[in-house]
């Protein structure tokens, strides 16, 4: 996209609407992408030097776009938002979104863990390619321009390189983000503005983010980065298998986000919380007291950990975090399969890869315009939703931007983009033909 000149980024096409967006991150881009296509003339501005550096960041140890999973256990993973977000995804679903990647050749596979990747594995080449397309679509970059609010004409006003500047558009579209990784641009800034015009906006809180556990000084000093593999979490009745990683203050990684969620309201509305951990799911408590008990006389704990348990040293001395081991096996197994750590908050935003929290369902139409502002509109992040990681961030960012401009199109007049008329995989073309 052609960086702009001058403060008001009109289109030389006189007989063109403007429309502006703010924020240049998945949901903003495709937002931009759909207006221009639909004869928009449309300014992108973003407070940040370069367009979705989250996204880049997000794409560098492999991009993962969507997930492979038919239609209801997809859309069951954004839990209450679920109903609110269900239209606007099948709109735009997963089948849709790889196939717009294809058609700016970056082709899709799935892995083996059902994550849909770009062929490259990577976020640049399609950004470039996303990037270019727009440019030739006549979409306007305006980086560096950080959102002020709205002038009592109703037009925005931008703090810019070159001073405050104000751009009078017939709509325009939010896509600012969350709070989460606010060095990349997504700061939360925007939620003071919006609430000062009457919109109701949830706290906005870490999601897909660590927990905090108040480690002794010599385990955090030693296994400070040390990876946990293949163990289980618990959290009341939920129990989710995979990953962790020991940071200084807690415990990182997929697992952990899994369920930081529910970690996050049980933690605000007790003040802490019990994690419990399966430093070996794959093997039963009572199989694992046998070999416990087939030691050898006068052995170690710590060989007994490494060698009849199949500890690591960092799941070793996780193990001890909850104070001193049990001698005799059937305890001390029982203690591997659940072991209590107490959780006493949550990764800040600064670490957390999402937000939670946000515009509230209330405060939007079906088309996803704010009612307090007519013929202002939201997309992403700046919602009220969350999902886990798997492909269902990136799936709701992008289709909720579709969903705004939608939103924008019909109430400036104009032809709605061609419905979607595939269906979300094989298996499930009978039932959302049924819907």
């Amino acid at each position: 996209m052609t960086p702009e000149a001058g403060n008001d980024s009109r289109n030389s096409d006189a007989g063109s609407l403007h429309v502006a967006i703010v924020g240049a991150g998945p949901a903003g881009l495709m937002a931009a992408e759909v207006l221009a296509r639909a004869g928009c003339a449309v300014s992108v501005y973003d407070r940040m030097p370069s367009p979705a550096r989250k996204f880049l960041i997000a794409g560098r140890g492999g991009l993962n776009l969507t997930h492979s999973e038919s239609r209801a256990p997809f859309l069951a993973r954004y839990g209450g938002a679920s109903d609110w977000l269900s239209p606007l995804i099948d709109a735009f679903p997963p089948a849709r979104l790889r196939e717009w990647a294809s058609g700016l050749g970056e082709p899709t596979f799935v892995g083996s863990s059902g994550r849909v990747f770009p062929k490259s594995f990577k976020a640049s080449p399609l950004l470039r390619a996303w990037l270019a397309r727009l440019d030739a679509l006549g979409v306007r970059l305006n980086s560096r321009h950080r959102w002020l609010g709205w002038n009592r004409d109703g037009a925005l006003c931008f703090a810019a390189p070159e001073g405050e500047c104000e751009v009078a558009t017939e709509a325009v579209l939010l896509a600012l983000g969350g709070a989460s990784w606010p060095r990349l641009g997504s700061d939360g800034g925007w939620a003071e503005i919006l609430r000062e015009e009457g919109v109701e906006i949830a706290p906005l809180r870490p999601a897909n983010s660590g927990v905090r556990i108040d480690w002794s000084a010599p385990f955090s000093a030693r296994f400070k980065g040390a990876p946990l593999k293949r163990i289980a979490l618990t959290l009341g009745q939920a129990r989710v298998r995979g990953e962790a990683m020991v940071d200084g203050g807690g415990l990182e990684g997929g697992a952990v986000y899994a369920l930081s969620g529910a970690l996050r309201e049980a933690i605000a509305r007790e003040g802490t919380a019990t994690l419990h951990v399966d430093l070996r799911p794959d093997v039963s408590e009572e199989a694992l007291a046998i070999r416990l008990a087939a030691s050898r006389k006068g052995e170690s704990m710590a060989n007994r950990l490494r060698k009849a348990a199949g500890l690591s040293p960092a799941a070793a001395g996780l193990l001890r975090e909850a104070g001193a081991l049990p001698a005799e096996p059937a305890a001390l197994a029982q203690r591997i399969k659940a072991l209590p750590l107490k959780a006493t908050g949550m990764a800040g935003l600064e670490r957390a890869i999402s937000t939670a929290g946000g515009i509230t369902r209330a405060m939007v139409d079906e088309q996803l315009m704010l009612t307090a502002r007519p013929g202002v509109f939201v997309a992403g992040e700046m919602l009220d939703w969350e999902a886990p990681t798997g492909g269902y961030l990136l799936q709701a960012c992008f289709a909720t931007g579709h969903a705004a401009a939608c939103g924008v199109l019909a109430r400036l007049g104009l032809g709605l983009p061609e419905p979607w008329r595939g269906r979300w995989d094989a298996g499930e073309a009978a039932a959302v033909a049924r819907e």
